[in-house]
């Protein structure tokens, strides 16, 4: 579901800078399009990172995951991981906070509520609490299979 969004977050992106800079080469700009365009690319940033933590393709410390013995480096990789959800959960509460101020500032010529882009905090830590608890059970599923 979140590769589905994110595909139609980026064509939307696309389509938008497109059809913003065909009617500005026309002279007849979109003033909303910039403040729109960096919504939805803010979100598809968002969505971006938890699909690249899913694959594994985020960043980690796998420099010192890969010089130790494996049995050393699985603990590494479950104490980074617990570490970073850690962050995460301390971190949410602020970020809901966040949201909250912002919902008053409006944004652009469109006056799009500040919390439509704060919001995107909240659900990207939720979004990767909840990948990186699923890794960490799996690790455990696999260790006691």
């Amino acid at each position: 579901m979140e590769f589905a969004c994110a595909a139609l977050l980026l064509c939307a992106v696309v389509v938008l800078v497109g059809l913003a800079a065909i009617t500005r080469a026309m002279g007849v700009p979109i003033i909303w399009s910039v403040e729109i365009a960096q919504l939805l690319f803010l979100w598809l940033c968002i969505l971006a990172i938890d699909l690249a933590l899913q694959d594994e393709r985020h960043f980690g410390l796998q420099i010192v995951k890969d010089n130790v013995p494996p049995r050393v480096g699985q603990m590494v990789e479950v104490v980074n991981l617990l570490v970073i959800v850690a962050l995460l959960v301390f971190l949410i509460p602020y970020a809901w906070r966040n949201t909250l101020l912002m919902h008053a500032r409006l944004d652009g010529a469109l006056q799009i509520p500040g919390s439509w882009f704060h919001a995107s905090m909240v659900v990207g830590f939720a979004l990767m609490i909840r990948t990186l608890l699923a890794r960490l059970l799996a690790m455990f599923a696999r260790r006691t299979a």
